[in-house]
């Protein structure tokens, strides 16, 4: 998928104004040229840049504008995107919701050496990005989003205490068991679980089976 070919496909679900559209296309070029100094994609994946990475994230936006109220809910809330390696899925949703303000977190240096290279260079004035390990965390943010750091069952602890709204949760296979363990565990009632699959509206056979899971407070 090509910068222009993403930008159509988006612009069918999203209004982009002209600058976002420039800073999607500019993720090619970035992540191509750190990618080649820090691998923090596959380099047999930078193809898919855009169909595995970029719309993979903004699904979770995607998924917002099925519940009423949650997606201007998200567009003016603090957001923490846990584990979020070169970017994802922080980057790209920082793009979409400017009034919005992330932090983007993850214990490996290198990454977020990448993560922050790409806000600057793009100008993303809503974006911190922080090498930390989550529990050395002290901020309470209304949301968590992540795209599949670890299991739910070992993810939950790390964030529990740190969001008001929700967690919104990148994740594939088969997650029944990982939900029923949170809600043992950790005593969240079932009904705060929600899951929507990523392929009613990505048909690429690349997201078959993998969800947003979303965890309300």
């Amino acid at each position: 998928m090509t910068p222009s070919e993403f930008i159509s496909f988006v612009g069918q679900d999203f209004s982009l104004t002209a600058g976002q559209e420039a800073a999607f296309a500019a993720l090619d070029g970035l992540y191509r040229d750190w990618n080649a100094k820090i691998n923090v994609i596959s380099r047999k994946d930078m193809d898919g840049l855009y169909s595995h990475h970029v719309l993979h994230s903004l699904a979770i936006a995607r998924y917002l504008q099925t519940v009423p109220g949650l997606y201007g809910q998200f567009a003016s809330s603090e957001v923490l995107d846990l584990g979020t390696g070169g970017g994802f899925p922080g980057i790209p949703l920082a793009i979409l919701f400017p009034g919005a303000r992330f932090v983007l977190c993850d214990s490996v240096g290198k990454k977020t050496i990448v993560a922050r290279a790409v806000a600057e260079a793009l100008g993303l004035q809503n974006v911190e990005v922080v090498n930390a390990r989550a529990e050395s965390l002290t901020q309470r943010f209304d949301f968590v989003v992540s795209r599949a750091v670890a299991s739910l069952p070992d993810f939950y602890p790390w964030v529990k205490g740190k969001f008001r709204s929700g967690i919104l949760y990148l994740k594939g296979g088969d997650v029944n068991p990982e939900m029923a363990a949170v809600m043992e565990r950790h005593r969240v009632p079932a009904g705060n679980f929600h899951t929507w699959p990523l392929d009613a509206w990505l048909k690429d056979s690349y997201y078959e089976g993998k969800l947003v899971i979303h965890i309300e407070k």
